[in-house]
This record gives C-alpha cells, structure tokens and sequence, in this order.
C-alpha cells in the first residue's frame, strides 16, 4: 500500500478571506474619506471641478458601501 501524504494548510484559506476583507474595509474608509472630503468643497472649487451642488448632495449622502 502506498504512503500518501497530504500538504493541507488550514490557514491558507483564512489568509486570502483576511486580505480581501481588509481590502473592503479599506476602500469603504477611502469612499466614506472621500465623499466627506467632496461635501466640505465651496462653490468655487466645485465650480473649478465642473461638479453641481446637487451632484455633490448626491454622493456625499450615499453611504460608504454603495459604489
């Protein structure tokens, strides 16, 4: 009978889930920077950027998850 052995890392699977989470997180502290960053701009720098205040209501409100 032959000798099989198995290389199995029970951490291996936790190490990418761990990584792609942290990745989510984040991206949400990104997004939820951002859009305070957009909501605190005056009318003239949204003017200089092209953005509407409505445009600007209107991301600044989504909430951190919402792409």
């Amino acid at each position: 009978m032959a000798d099989i052995s198995l290389h199995y890392s029970s951490h291996a699977p936790l190490a990418g889930t761990f990584t792609a989470l942290g990745q989510i997180f984040s991206t949400w502290r990104r997004r939820a920077r951002e859009r305070n960053e957009l909501a605190q701009l005056d009318a003239r720098s949204l003017h200089d950027l092209g953005i509407t205040p409505s445009a600007v209501e209107f991301e600044a409100s989504k909430p951190f998850w919402r792409g």
